[in-house]
């Protein structure tokens, strides 16, 4: 797929595949402390619904949760062979960053030349974004690695139009839908791309001047507009038999999937090159080295651009409408601001586009260090479920059971009790239909909370925020069955979570 050997200057530095040291880089920097933060509620979902048996994993996915039913049903693989560990959990994340880079480096060198691969590539990998996204348990990742194969795919196809290329074009683009619903806005680049590409044939390598030849060098032709429109077409038939069914399921799901997202604002599209690098300088770095390569890169940059502003742009449009605007839907284009960050800095001599793509690297160092402590966002709302279970795991007694507050809200307290718990996690009193059983990321519990705490003689009581007063800040009849039986014996607050120890009343 890639042409061997990196050429950054006049010389062949290294005979290797230009994607070979992007991807390496990016691997080795996502891997530095993988499994450090704890797992955060967005990853409790994923465990939750990837570690039920496929009768339950389809259940979830009809009830809320489809359009991240076919990523539950990978991990559910994954997890199946080797284990639930938080590095388990992260690591097809990790590879699939991995991979996006290294694809990144392949198209950068299709559409430019070796040096604007290897730059945008290594670029790619230095941001703290691309180590947040590599180091989380949901499909962010591998969209991007799909977002770019796809893209590079249909490069391909187009230059030398071949079955075999539609193909595995169609699977890709297939692959990308099921992962990432929102990522075929991508589409709307590659049906440009398409529909820009006219009759064309370039003999002999390098013919631009640019490159070494591993370009897409040497005799190719691209058959009549129309035709090239008819290929693309037919090959987004298995995509739209594969994803439509999907997204309608998805769609009648979305009031209750994403309650919590506000409209688009203005103001969202300037927070979001932050937002998606997971550091407001260096999203402001990367945003002002992609405007001016897409300034310098004329049409040769046409495909790279619709691939960041027409994913963007659709989604801050259907934004203002439904409430669909979240940053990190969008991740999937960075690749392509990198592809366009890396021909700017590919018009500077070597070691200046090294310093630069270095100096953005240690921009990024404070909030590199900062998501491997939590993976929350903001940072400030960190729930520490781990130093709730440790307490709970060496104070409990056989009879002891817990209790949730709230039950029914996205920090899923029980979930992240049981992720480091485990089978010591103490009896659940007032549960009475799972997770699994219902189909849902969240248990129903008694109707008469008197009854079922009925013999029970001590209880952790879980407790969203910090609470001065635990009982006080349980509602309704849960809570008025605790006050009436139970005292406080200890109460210890966590960072967004507070855990008391209730004793019934002698």
């Amino acid at each position: 797929m890639a042409g061997i050997g990196v050429r950054l200057s006049g010389g062949r530095l290294r005979s290797v595949p230009v994607w070979l040291v992007p991807a390496t880089v990016t691997l080795l920097v996502t891997l530095v402390g993988l499994d450090t933060a704890q797992p955060w509620r967005d990853e409790l979902a994923t465990w939750s619904a990837a570690t039920r048996g496929l009768t339950g994993l389809f259940r979830l996915a009809g009830t809320i949760d489809a359009a991240a039913g076919p990523y539950y049903l990978l991990m559910h693989a994954w997890l199946a062979a080797t284990g639930d560990s938080v590095a388990a959990l992260r690591l097809p994340s990790a590879l699939a960053m991995a991979a996006a880079a290294g694809l990144t480096a392949v198209l950068g060198q299709r559409l430019w030349d070796t040096r604007v691969g290897t730059l945008a590539g290594l670029l790619f990998a230095v941001l703290p974004g691309t180590s947040r996204y590599g180091q989380e348990a949901r499909p962010y990742a591998l969209a991007s690695a799909l977002a770019v194969l796809s893209t590079l795919l249909l490069v391909d196809a187009v230059r030398r139009p071949a079955r075999r290329r539609w193909l595995g074009y169609a699977a890709a683009t297939t692959a990308l839908g099921l992962t990432h619903l929102v990522a075929l806005t991508l589409l709307a680049a590659h049906a440009i791309a398409v529909l820009t590409a006219t009759r064309a044939t370039r003999t002999g390598p390098g013919s631009d001047g640019r490159g070494d030849g591993s370009n897409g060098g040497g005799k190719w032709q691209s058959p009549a507009p129309g035709r090239l429109v008819g290929y693309w077409l037919a090959a987004l038939v298995p995509v739209a038999v594969a994803v439509v069914p999907l997204a309608l399921l998805a769609r009648g799901q979305r009031a209750r999937q994403l309650d919590w997202v506000d409209a688009a604002s203005p103001g969202d599209l300037a927070a979001l090159a932050g937002g998606v690098a997971q550091s407001s300088v260096v999203g402001g770095v990367l945003l002002g080295l992609a405007a001016l390569g897409a300034a310098r890169a004329g049409r040769r940059g046409l495909l790279p651009v619709s691939c960041v502003l027409l994913p963007v742009l659709l989604l801050f449009l259907a934004g203002l409408a439904v409430p669909l605007w979240v940053p990190r839907y969008l991740v999937f284009v960075v690749p392509f601001g990198c592809l366009l960050a890396g021909a700017a800095l590919a018009a500077a001599r070597v070691p200046a586009a090294l310093a630069v793509v270095a100096l953005t690297g240690l921009l990024g160092l404070p909030d590199q260090a900062a998501l491997r402590r939590t993976h929350e966002w903001p940072r400030s709302a960190t729930v520490d479920y781990r130093a709730v279970a440790e307490v709970v795991a060496d104070g409990r007694r056989p009879g002891d059971a817990v209790v949730y507050s709230p039950r029914d809200s996205w920090l899923f307290l029980d979930l992240g009790l049981r992720y480091h718990l485990g089978g010591q996690t103490p009896q659940d009193a007032l549960l009475v239909e799972g997770q699994d059983r219902r189909g849902d990321l969240w248990a129903a519990e008694c109707d008469s909370p008197a009854e079922c705490l009925t013999g029970v003689e001590r209880v952790w009581l879980v407790l969203a925020g910090r609470r001065a007063d635990p009982l006080a800040a349980v509602p309704g009849a849960k809570g008025d069955a605790l006050r009436d039986r139970f005292a406080v014996t200890q109460v210890w607050p966590r960072p967004g979570i507070t855990l008391a120890l209730l004793t019934r009343h002698g």
